[in-house]
């Protein structure tokens, strides 16, 4: 079962949701959307499930138009952020009630949902009420519900918003093992880069209804096409300086100056945004090409393990990924380093012009 959207538009009263999307997922695949909220994943979710119809544009299931089909006659399953199960059903009813619905054989019905609960870890808890569960074991059960069907399309909506990090690592992991023994296609939507990163598979970059780009999850993480994209994959956003390049020298704020390197030789002389990302600047010099940037620090950011530092100067601001836990006072001065050979660099229309053939890790 394949899925394509073709020059999909969603208008509603005036306001457009989705703009122009053209997408096609393949049999198997597990897919990301990735958009700030409000980017049109929910919305781009809901066409696909058939809940709602494109104002323009054709959707394809495997090759079929199903455009004006409903949901009800799509094998669709949809899953949604908040908790929804029946609440006076068992865990067990739960589940089997689509099978039920669809008048499959008792004796199946049992195989089925034994075996999904087996999967996600809940057969203890079959003959509980919702509400006798924990916010994770709740949202198992309403992603049982969705499994058991064996839908051609699963559709997660931000399902792991409401529970806390451990739980939300672990679903991760599931989610991953699920969808691996599995045919259907898998769409995931999420606000979060970091999220994206972990489940794999391909993204789609959402904003403001349009899609940006799709791919392999870490293609489009490391290849951007455009200023935006690379905004949206990274969390911190990327840290974007406008320079120039003149000569054999590239210009930041037109007192830092630094020598072209391999990488951006091919790019004629103009004026650039270069791209780097916050874990990419660090304390100390880690490469040979790295240059000192004296910065002021505004704010440091503890969060577990990492501290994430927001620093100035009188022309930009910079926000860096440090692992571990630093203090630093506000105001002080601080120097910091970041590797050339790891820039990007975007035309003045925030086209990619050029992607760092070094890129490493996240």
């Amino acid at each position: 079962m394949s899925l394509i959207l073709e020059h999909i538009d969603r208008v509603v009263g005036g306001e457009t949701h989705i703009d122009d999307v053209n997408l096609e997922l393949r049999p198997g695949s597990f897919n990301v959307l990735l958009g700030r909220t409000l980017s049109g994943k929910t919305s781009l979710m809901r066409l696909m499930a058939g809940l709602d119809v494109p104002t323009r544009g054709r959707v394809l299931m495997d090759g079929q138009d199903v455009t004006g089909r409903s949901v009800r006659k799509r094998n669709v399953s949809m899953v949604y952020q908040q908790f929804i199960n029946y609440p006076s059903l068992s865990v067990y009813d739960n589940i089997a009630s689509p099978l039920r619905l669809a008048k499959v054989e008792r004796r199946e019905i049992d195989r089925r949902v034994r075996e999904i609960a087996a999967m996600l870890h809940i057969e203890p808890f079959l003959d509980r009420l919702p509400l006798e569960l924990s916010g994770g074991q709740q949202q198992r059960t309403a992603m049982g519900r969705a499994l058991v069907k064996d839908a051609d399309i699963v559709l997660f909506d931000e399902p792991l918003v409401n529970l806390d990090y451990k739980l939300r690592e672990e679903f991760r992991e599931e989610l991953r093992a699920v969808f691996a023994e599995r045919n259907c296609i898998a769409v995931y939507a999420t606000t979060e880069p970091a999220e994206a990163l972990v489940l794999g598979g391909n993204t789609a970059v959402l904003h403001e209804g349009r899609l940006l780009q799709y791919g392999r999850t870490e293609d489009v993480y490391h290849r951007p096409r455009d200023i935006l994209t690379a905004e949206m994959f990274s969390e911190p956003p990327i840290n974007i300086i406008d320079g120039i390049i003149s000569g054999a020298e590239v210009t930041f704020d037109k007192r830092l100056h630094f020598p072209v390197n391999e990488d951006l030789r091919s790019l004629p002389p103009g004026e650039y945004s270069f791209g780097i990302r916050a874990s990419h600047i660090s304390l100390t010099p880690r490469s040979e090409d790295d240059i000192a940037v004296k910065m002021i620090v505004d704010l440091a950011e503890i969060s577990g393990s990492e501290t994430f530092l927001h620093v100035h100067n009188d022309l930009f601001h910079l926000t860096v990924h440090l692992e571990g836990v630093h203090e630093f006072r506000v105001d002080a001065p601080v120097t910091l380093y970041f590797p050339t050979h790891k820039v990007y660099a975007f035309d003045r229309h925030g086209a990619v012009v050029h992607i760092p053939t070094h890129l490493g890790g996240i």
